[in-house]
Order: C-alpha cells, then sequence, then structure tokens
C-alpha cells in the first residue's frame, strides 16, 4: 500500500515528511496552498478537520503530525529513530512527542494567528505577546536537556528530535531565533543541518 501525505509548505506536516526522507520510505506527496481546507477542492472529504498533515495508507488516515511519526517508525522499521517500551528511556521519548505539539507549537500557532492569519482588524497583540512569553518559558525544558547531550533521549536522533526540531523551525519562521539561548541554539543547528530536514522544508 502507498503512502500519501497532505503536506503545505512550513505546516507540520513537515515533522512526518522529515520522518519520511530519514527513513528512506517511498511515499506520495501532495503539496498543497494553505489552507487547504479554502484552497484545494475536496480537502474537506479526505479530512474533515481541513488540517495538515493528512496521512493515508489503504483504509488508514491519520492527522496528527506526530502521531504519523510514531506509525511510522513503528510499523515501517525497524529504525533507530523509534523506541519501544523496553528500552530505558521510552518514556522520556513518549514525554517530547507530546510535548512538542501541546506545549510548544500549540503557543506559536496562536501567535501565527492573531499576528499573520487573521484580517487586521482581527488582530490582537495582547494574545500574541502572552502566548510568546508561554513558548519560551516552556522553551526552557529544551535548553536544559540538551546541554550535556547531542539529542533529546537515548542518546541517539529519533522523532521526539524531528518533532521538537518542527517546533524549532517555526519559532525560526515567526522570528524568534535570536532570543534562542546557547544549548537550544546549537542544538537546532545540528537538526536543520541534517540533509532530510533540507529536503522536507523544501518540498
Amino acid at each position: 500500500m502507498t503512502i500519501k501525505l497532505y503536506h503545505c509548505k512550513g505546516a507540520r506536516s513537515v515533522r512526518p515528511l522529515w520522518t519520511l526522507e530519514e527513513m528512506g520510505i517511498p511515499y506520495e506527496l501532495e503539496s498543497m496552498p494553505f489552507p487547504p481546507r479554502v484552497l484545494r477542492p475536496g480537502y474537506l472529504d479526505i479530512n474533515p478537520l481541513g488540517t495538515v498533515p493528512c496521512m493515508t495508507e489503504g483504509a488508514l488516515t491519520m492527522t496528527e503530525s506526530a502521531g504519523i511519526c510514531q506509525y511510522l517508525v513503528d510499523c515501517h522499521g525497524p529504525t533507530s529513530m523509534g523506541l519501544r517500551p523496553s528500552d530505558k528511556d521510552y518514556g522520556v521519548y513518549l514525554n517530547w512527542l507530546h510535548r512538542s505539539d501541546a506545549t510548544l507549537t500549540f503557543p506559536q500557532t496562536i501567535v501565527l494567528r492573531y499576528t499573520q492569519l487573521e484580517p487586521a482588524d482581527r488582530r490582537l497583540k495582547q494574545a500574541a505577546d502572552d502566548y510568546t512569553q508561554w513558548f519560551f518559558a516552556r522553551l526552557r525544558s529544551v535548553e536544559q536537556a540538551t546541554g550535556e547531550q547531542e539529542f533529546l533521549c537515548a542518546g541517539r536522533f529519533t522523532i521526539a528530535d524531528i518533532c521538537v526540531g518542527y517546533s524549532l523551525f517555526l519559532a525560526e519562521t515567526l522570528g524568534f531565533h535570536e532570543k534562542f539561548k546557547p544549548n537550544t541554539e546549537a542544538y537546532y543547528k545540528r537538526l536543520s543541518a541534517r540533509p532530510a530536514f533540507q529536503r522536507a522544508i523544501g518540498l
């Protein structure tokens, strides 16, 4: 069965796209204008949420970026980018996967909405400022975790790094990069130098 990924440049779909590129899995990519629920005819029939990413494989449809990454390493491995319940750092790994979206990406989407996506008369500077502060407060966890290790867990590159790495990429697109602390900045440089990352953000 063919994996098909519906993608918008720079969106959360970068996470599964990066994972596919790292793993070398064959896939079909449909790059769409944003927002696809408006600009891609028929997209709501594929994904009623209207969000990206959306991945299909046979009868399976998935729409959560970190969940798709976990599915790919668990079901299309073996790969060193995934951890199993028997691994010592499995809990740490899961925590980073969920933190990447719920804690790090979420506040940035509020900033993006109320500084760029809403019409000028609906933009809210206070909301953007508050959620910018929220993001940087939670980014301290990345700064602490990368102080003495190259990657977030298990002593190797995993999809936890992909999922958190996308959050840092989004921060860069929002102009937050200059406020990264030293460990976070060095960590992001390591991730963004990876050829699979470069391919993913270019598609």
